[in-house]
C-alpha cells in the first residue's frame, strides 16, 4: 500500500508500506499533487528495471540504506536503516515486491 500525506504548506509525501504496515520506503517531499501523481504512475515501471533504480548506500555509522531514483536519476525515496548488507538486499526485495502489488493509494 502507498500512503499519501498532505503536508503543511500544500506539499505531499508518500510512504510505501508492507502488508503488515511497516514503512519500507519514505519519499521526498513533492511540491504539488501533480508531481506526486506522475511519480506514482512511474513507480511500477521503475520496479521492472532489474534494480537499476535502487542505489545502495552506507551512512557514516556503517548502516545500510536504499535510495530509489526515478528515470532521470533523481532520488524519490529512501528506506530505513539496515544493520547488514544482507538485510538491505532483503529490503530491496521487499520494496520491489510491495511496489509490484500496489493496488491501493491511501490519501490522507
Amino acid at each position: 500500500m502507498i500512503k499519501i500525506n498532505k503536508k503543511e504548506g500544500g506539499s505531499f509525501q508518500f510512504m510505501l508500506k508492507s502488508n503488515n504496515g511497516k514503512t519500507l520506503l519514505e519519499s521526498i517531499t513533492f511540491t504539488s499533487e501533480n508531481e506526486l501523481d506522475k511519480t506514482l504512475k512511474d513507480i511500477k515501471a521503475l520496479k521492472d528495471s532489474n534494480g537499476k533504480f535502487f542505489e545502495r548506500r552506507t551512512n557514516t555509522d556503517g548502516k545500510f540504506l536504499v535510495e530509489l531514483k526515478n528515470s532521470f536519476g533523481k532520488i524519490i525515496g529512501s528506506s530505513g536503516l539496515y544493520s547488514s548488507e544482507a538485510g538491505m538486499e532483503n529490503g530491496i526485495l521487499n520494496i520491489s515486491n510491495s511496489i509490484d502489488k500496489v493496488t491501493k493509494l491511501d490519501r490522507q
